[in-house]
């Protein structure tokens, strides 16, 4: 049986809908002590004083974990030592200023209501206009030219504008858990909901002081990361070890839902400034971009995320002269983070906002000057991006006819032309968008992978490698991989959870990269061992090793065949090594953030997405009436599973830009902390047609089994739902639709106000 391109199940699946899956915040210790925070009221202040003793007079409450407490280096920050574990420096609202450690939650939580922090008031700096006013930003600015754009700018038809796009929160079903606990060489062993085990482990030594071999860190399986748990799980894991070496006792450190969304960092909102040149027909002949970026009050991953926005300013579009600019602002909110896409969809959100204006401006229909704009696979000096990467396979033409035609978007646009215009109050839209974009970490180093795969006497095998499984399928995709290359069945692998004793230094599982790097890994490892038993089995079959084949669980010779346990039985008895480690540095990578020249990417997915919607322009309220999809996934490993990852990734792209609204008050405190006011989809929002397709005959060379990255690609699928909305709205009448995102109710009701005004306008000046 053929394991790679088989639809099989989840490897949890039937642990998922039993409800028997465990978490890191299910695990359980006898003894284990509870934690809570004490959180500023302010979003910028100094701690002038800051009693405990209140708190540790609650019956339940063991102690305190105060700045004072870290006997290493106070700090959690992924990249730039700038994000203390605890400080007397408050930052942001409901910043964690100390954590009371008790026997109970409600323990934990009556202590440290008892603490009552004495403040200096100063100042904030909130939203992305202010950071920009006060000067006030993380790092220098970022650049990436081609071509002369400001001088063509002068001498051709332009648009200037500005484009808000919002942030997202995770809204993970797990929210940040760990439990941490001594084992008796009095050495940390951590369960933490991580992205990255090996930064979880460098964080803890950091923060404890130790080297990192005396702490080991173990991630089970999370219930949902999207990137929140890359860089942003390491303080509850840090401060879980840190009072467990205070208190002797495990402690297990699990927020509850809004103090998970008042702490964490979200998608970044982006500002988006800009001049864009174009010709009559709608070809983009230049642009000048300014991207910035709220970063919040640490630095986190943001210049990195920046950089991923200014990749991909230009989606799947060709603009010879284009001038894009980066600036992550510093302001008094949480600390944004990693969201899949990793700035990708906001910068593609902006370029699309820009078609669409201009498709507008030169009266032609948005698709039309899209597909005008696309890199043309026939032309080579059109295949090269404003960063300097060459695209040696341009895909968007093919899937963008195939979607047209399967999507039947001609016939369609003329039934919605006709509903229009006998419904003065419901409107109908329909827009098609194209997705490329870039798979590989844009940080070169971290595009490497390890493994450690074992066969035991008896033929069954375990499999261990760096990456996470966050319910994306990568274990089961993992198990298909390792089960290929040995030639058996898939019962025979066991993926392992991820632990820092077994595959060290590794990467997080972000980027999409998860199974191009640890399948790559594991691979490599199987194919090791694959080798050794072929000698094996070449003494057994009296054949040449090289004749050898392990198919469906035999070693194969012509006719001969020998059970694969059979081999690793003769390879033990004659002392052949059974396990091997495997390891993966993706090639030819490379980029000059000074230059802001390179080749950041391996290869490019592909994708694009048909949307059509109703609006009620009396309510602003509106429905998905139907989404076809066709997306490029190379040779599918799983196709169930990257038909899942499709799906959801444009479900929770749509979420984003329509109904996901972030607000901070003018105080800087967070007022959407909890699904009461905090809208994400449900089943109600999903398109009432949902065609899902990927294309067909689509090997990737360059990776794994041929196949492709399938993450975050597909959130930016959704981009369609928005303009479609746009559509919609243009048919109330105006040039030009000025939609904020995300596109709440509320947004659209505005945004039909001003093509109303602008319509009239138009006819009384006639």
């Amino acid at each position: 049986m053929k394991a790679v391109g088989m639809g099989v199940a989840h490897e949890s699946a039937k642990l998922h809908v039993t409800g028997t899956a465990k978490y890191t915040g299910d695990l359980d210790m006898l003894d284990v002590l509870v934690a809570y925070p004490v959180q500023a009221i302010h979003a910028r202040a100094r701690v002038l004083k800051l009693d405990i003793a209140a708190a540790l007079e609650v019956a339940g409450v063991v102690t305190v974990i105060v700045e004072s407490d870290i006997p290493g280096e106070n700090n959690t920050g992924a990249v730039k030592h700038d994000e203390p574990l605890l400080s007397s420096d408050v930052m942001y609202h409901g910043q964690a200023l100390a954590w009371v450690i008790a026997e109970t939650d409600d323990a934990a939580r009556a202590g440290a209501a008892r603490i009552k922090p004495q403040y200096e008031i100063l100042e904030p700096i909130l939203g992305i206009q202010n950071a920009i006013n006060a000067h006030s930003y993380h790092t220098e600015p970022l650049r990436i030219l081609r071509g002369n754009p400001d001088t063509i700018l002068e001498k051709t038809t332009t648009l200037e504008g500005e484009i808000l796009v919002g942030g997202q929160d995770h809204f993970y079903l797990e929210t940040q858990a760990s439990l941490a606990f001594l084992d008796e060489d009095g050495c940390m062993v951590v369960h933490s909901s991580t992205q990255h085990p090996s930064e979880t482990q460098a964080v803890v030594a950091h923060v404890l002081g130790w080297a990192r071999h005396k702490v080991s860190v173990q991630a089970l399986r999370m219930g949902g990361g999207f990137g929140g748990k890359e860089s942003q799980a390491n303080p509850y894991a840090a401060l879980a070890a840190l009072a467990a070496l205070k208190t002797r006792r495990p402690v297990r450190v699990r927020l509850t839902r809004h103090i998970d969304m008042q702490l964490t960092g979200k998608r970044h909102p982006m500002l988006g400034k800009y001049r864009v040149g174009f010709d009559v027909t709608g070809k983009l002949e230049a642009l000048h971009l300014e991207i910035y970026a709220d970063g919040g009050w640490s630095l986190d991953l943001s210049e990195a995320i920046v950089s991923r926005a200014m990749f991909h300013c230009d989606n799947a579009y060709f603009i010879p002269n284009l001038m894009v600019k980066g600036f992550v602002c510093k302001t008094n909110v949480t600390s944004h983070t990693a969201f899949r896409g990793f700035g990708g969809p906001q910068g593609m959100v902006l370029i699309e906002d820009i078609l669409d204006r201009v498709a507008r401006a030169v009266k032609k229909r948005p698709e039309v000057v899209r597909e005008l704009n696309f890199y043309n696979e026939n032309s080579l000096d059109q295949h090269t991006t404003h960063y300097g990467q060459t695209i040696s396979d341009v895909r968007i033409g093919n899937i963008w006819n195939t979607l047209k035609t399967s999507s039947d978007f001609e016939n369609r646009q003329l039934e919605i032309e006709n509903f229009n215009a006998s419904h003065p109050f419901l409107k109908r839209g329909m827009a098609i968008t194209p997705v490329k974009f870039g798979i590989s970490f844009t940080t070169t180093f971290l595009n490497q992978a390890g493994a450690l795969v074992l066969i035991y006497s008896d033929g069954s095998v375990q499999v261990n490698h760096g990456g996470t499984e966050m319910g994306q399928g990568l274990h089961t995709k993992i198990a298909q991989i390792a089960a290929q290359t040995l030639g058996v069945n898939l019962e025979r692998i066991r993926v392992m959870p991820t632990r820092t004793d077994k595959v060290p230094n590794t990467s997080a599982t972000a980027a999409s990269s998860g199974t191009d790097l640890n399948g790559a890994a594991v691979k490599n490892a199987c194919e090791i061992l694959r080798e050794r038993l072929e000698h094996v089995a070449a003494e057994m079959l009296k054949c040449p090793s090289d004749e050898v084949r392990f198919e469906n669980g035999f070693a194969v010779h012509l006719k001969q065949k020998l059970e694969f346990e059979k081999v690793v039985m003769k390879a033990y008895l004659e002392r052949v090594s059974l396990f091997s480690t495997g390891f993966f540095r993706t090639p030819e990578i490379h980029y000059d953030k000074v230059a802001g020249r390179g080749e950041p990417f391996r290869y490019f997915a592909w994708g694009a997405s048909v949307s059509e919607v109703e609006i009620d322009s009396l309510t602003g309220m509106w429905h998905l009436r139907r989404s076809d999809i066709l997306h490029d996934c190379g040779d599918s490993i799983n196709p169930l599973v990257d038909r899942g990852q499709v799906e959801g990734g444009f479900v929770q792209g749509m979420g984003w830009l329509t109904m996901e609204e972030l607000v901070w008050d003018d105080t800087g405190k967070l007022r959407t902390f909890a699904p009461s006011t905090y809208k994400i989809p449900t089943l109600a929002d999903i398109p009432l047609e949902f065609h899902v397709s990927l294309l067909p005959r689509a090997t990737e060379e360059k990776a794994v089994f041929g196949s492709k990255a399938v993450g975050e690609p597909p959130l930016m699928l959704a981009i369609s739902v928005r303009e479609a909305l746009k559509d919609a709205i243009s048919s109330f009448g105006g040039l030009e639709v000025k939609l904020a995102a995300p596109s709440t109710p509320e947004a659209i009701l505005d945004a039909i106000e001003i093509v109303k005004d602008a319509a009239r306008e138009i006819v009384m000046s006639l």
